[in-house]
């Protein structure tokens, strides 16, 4: 039985897909696990011939073929087919630590609450570094998103809210929007402090387009029926760091404390 399903979404970058395999490959317990990668239309001759190379190498590797569909579609594709009972995506530029699988499976095998397991990550390419993180906390994740879409989680928990949002206008931030929608329903969250992949920086990333047009973005996630509480706790908060440069505006933000908690204090215990 598949414990772990990793999904590796490609669109071009085929330079980088042998690593990502590599990382992953030489597992000493591989029979639990399952690789599917979706390629999701590339159009690069390299990246092509090496999708063929690996299909002919690891025959135990699934390789997927799909028309341009954006990265919330390729993923979610490639949990529909998944058989695992754990989910890890992966960006093809970046690699897998042995240790968060097996930590993973241990955690969410020994605790039925957990819903999603998370960690750290060792920056390589333009920049170096640990990129070390949190436990959830909601106050934090509604400003800016500190838990990467390489996590584990299970496949239920993603079925169980239709997996990620294919209708958002630019990709980037699926993963923070996958991560809000748990959060607001209580779903739980485990933090390792451990490095569980490695996350390649590089220019003109799919991150940075998103990142020029967060506002949008933004306006679009918090505007869900769902996440609109969260969008008010967002608002609080910020009108909070206002109130530390501005002190004449402490009379108004006590009117908007009153207002937002009042709609979102049988919701979260902050």
């Amino acid at each position: 039985m598949k414990k772990v399903s990793i999904i590796i979404t490609c669109y071009n970058l085929g330079e980088f897909l042998q690593e990502a395999l590599d990382s992953i490959i030489n597992y000493p317990v591989l029979e639990t696990l399952e690789i599917i990668i979706i390629n999701d239309g590339s159009t690069e001759i390299d990246t092509k011939r090496i999708l063929n190379k690996i299909t002919y190498d690891y025959p135990n590797v699934l390789v997927v073929n799909q028309e341009n569909q954006g990265l919330a579609k390729a993923r979610n594709n490639g949990i529909k087919l998944a058989k695992g009972e754990y989910i890890i995506p992966l960006d093809v530029d970046n690699k897998l630590r042995h240790g968060f699988i097996k930590k993973a499976i241990k955690s969410l095998d020994n605790n039925l609450d957990i819903e999603v397991v998370h960690g750290n990550a060792q920056f390589f390419g333009k920049r170096q570094g640990l990129w070390k993180v949190n436990p959830l906390d909601i106050k934090s994740l509604v400003l800016n998103n500190d838990i990467d879409a390489c996590a584990c989680f299970r496949k239920t928990t993603w079925e169980e809210f239709n997996g990620y949002d294919e209708q958002m206008p630019i990709m980037g931030f699926e993963d923070w929007d996958l991560w809000l929608r748990f959060a607001a329903k209580g779903k739980q969250f485990q933090y390792v402090d451990d490095v569980f992949f490695d996350y390649r920086v590089r220019e003109h990333s799919m991150l940075t387009n998103a990142w020029s047009n967060r506002d949008m973005l933004i306006e679009y996630i918090f505007n869900k029926k769902e996440l609109k509480h969260l969008g008010l706790l967002r608002e609080l908060l910020i009108e909070n760091e206002k109130l530390k440069e501005e002190p004449a505006t402490k009379e108004v933000l006590a009117v908007l404390k009153k207002k937002v908690f009042r709609k979102i204090n049988n919701i979260f215990k902050l």
